[in-house]
């Protein structure tokens, strides 16, 4: 009987044998076929980065090689440096770098690339480079050579001994602090050398990597925690304070100081309630208290109104609704500040709000707390009509008013705001008030418009 069984039975194990043995085989090479061409988008994007930062230095010194005065030759110059920069970027994106230090060369491209994008879009006629906006051109190329160097060092490491990425992205995700790695020590290198440099004038338009928020327009005194935490148990209604906790960032420097707050949820199915204050005056700049929405029983008009209230009650006044949005039954508005019927758009508060119930729970205010300031807002030298004339002559305009926003310069310029529909589509176009230039185009979505019209 055993003998029987054993024949009948003895085709279908060899079977059952050579298909677990094919099948081992095609997920074997599927995953190494994987694991190769991952290796090799690293390789292109590393060997990417080595030629663009080459070429980076390159095109710095040809643009510092022609006169200043060359507006045609130096608007070129900067516009490739500010190309050549962004590819360096995309290329480090690529990279399997996530778990590596490498945030001082990253945030260094980026404020280079903003540098240079400024200053190529600038009327040099007008406003030709200054000595200072010189000296950090100059400065830039002797820090890209530092950078091409070390860079084409870790390249020639990586041909001559045939290393692989792919042992970069093990190392790094090893839980072994000790990671004895040619490319990863050599990019370590790198972004240990850009911390050490002086830091240089990016101007006024610098990236928020290493700007400081202004605290000269904050009102009030400096805050203890405890005095932080009375006033996050007052905003949001608390009757249990226990467990609340206060944490203080920022150091000795005055422009990153500010408290964290998290007040535990009373629910274990919803997450913590985190708040962030100024540390100078106890100005709210942050509040979120995520939950899940399962419906929307509200619309974004009934949304906007409850925002407005709940703005209304605090210190954020003077406020319009100039943009809204819903996802996962959450209303996203955004107000801007008005003053003498002109919207300042660098002054705005995020509100989200829960279309369940309509409850806020979240608020973002750090430009409006930040860019509070004594404005003069002058008359506009372009009338509404000379303005409109850079429109569309097939644009239907609805609206028009003044606005303030801040320019590709990051300046803030006073423009005359139209709205209006082209082509199905519905329009916000910025004319720059006191020289007619278009300074910006937006396009709105018609929910948008009918919530701002109480349609929604």
């Amino acid at each position: 009987m055993y003998k029987r069984l054993s024949i009948v039975m003895f085709p279908f194990l060899l079977l059952a044998l050579i298909g677990a043995s094919v099948w081992g085989y095609l997920e074997h090479q599927e995953k190494n076929t994987i694991l190769i061409k991952a290796e090799n988008q690293y390789q292109r994007a590393f060997h990417d980065l080595s030629f663009h930062m080459d070429k980076l230095h390159t095109e710095l010194g040809n643009t510092l090689a022609v006169n200043e005065t060359s507006e045609p030759s130096y608007r070129k110059g900067l516009v490739n440096v500010w190309r050549l920069t962004s590819q360096a970027q995309s290329d480090i994106t690529q990279l399997p770098l996530m778990l590596l230090p490498f945030n001082k060369t990253e945030d260094f491209l980026a404020n280079m690339a903003n540098f240079s994008y400024r200053m190529s879009v600038r009327d040099m006629t007008k406003q030709p480079l200054t000595e200072a906006e010189m000296n950090t051109l100059n400065t830039l190329y002797a820090h890209s050579a530092d950078i091409t160097k070390e860079i084409q060092g870790v390249q020639n490491k990586v041909i001559a001994n045939n290393l692989r990425w792919m042992d970069v992205e093990t190392a790094l995700a090893s839980e072994n602090e000790m990671h004895d790695n040619a490319i990863i020590d050599g990019f370590k290198i790198v972004d240990k050398q850009v911390g050490g440099y002086n830091e240089l004038n990016w101007g006024t338009g610098s990236l928020n990597v290493f700007s400081k928020n202004d605290v000269k327009m904050l009102t009030g005194n400096e805050m203890t925690g405890d005095q932080i935490k009375k006033k996050a148990i007052d905003f949001l209604g608390v009757k249990d304070s226990t467990g609340i906790k206060v944490v203080e960032n920022g150091g000795s420097a005055p422009e990153f100081q500010s408290y964290s707050v998290v007040i535990p949820s009373s629910d274990a199915t919803q997450t913590d309630t985190q708040m962030d204050f100024t540390k100078k005056g106890g100005h709210l700049i942050y509040f979120m208290k995520s939950r899940d929405v399962p419906a929307a029983k509200f619309n974004l008009r009934q949304a906007r109104d409850v925002a407005n209230e709940f703005l209304d009650m605090h210190e954020y006044k003077d406020l319009s609704a100039i943009s809204y949005d819903q996802y996962q039954n959450t209303a996203t508005i955004l107000f801007a500040k008005r003053e003498n019927n002109v919207t300042i758009y660098p002054e705005q508060v995020t509100v989200k709000v829960a279309l369940d119930t309509l409850e806020v729970t979240g608020l973002q205010a750090t430009n409006y707390i930040y860019s509070q300031k004594q404005r003069k807002i002058g008359q506009p030298k372009i009338t509404v009509d000379q303005a409109r004339k850079q429109l569309s002559s097939k644009m239907k305009v609805t609206g028009e008013s003044l606005a303030i926003i801040k320019n590709d310069l990051d300046e803030e310029v006073l423009c005359h705001e139209f709205i209006g529909t082209l082509n199905n589509n519905i329009y916000r176009v910025y004319v720059n008030a006191d020289v007619g230039m278009e300074e910006k185009i937006e396009t709105i979505r018609q929910d948008q418009v009918d919530a701002a019209k109480g349609k929604s």
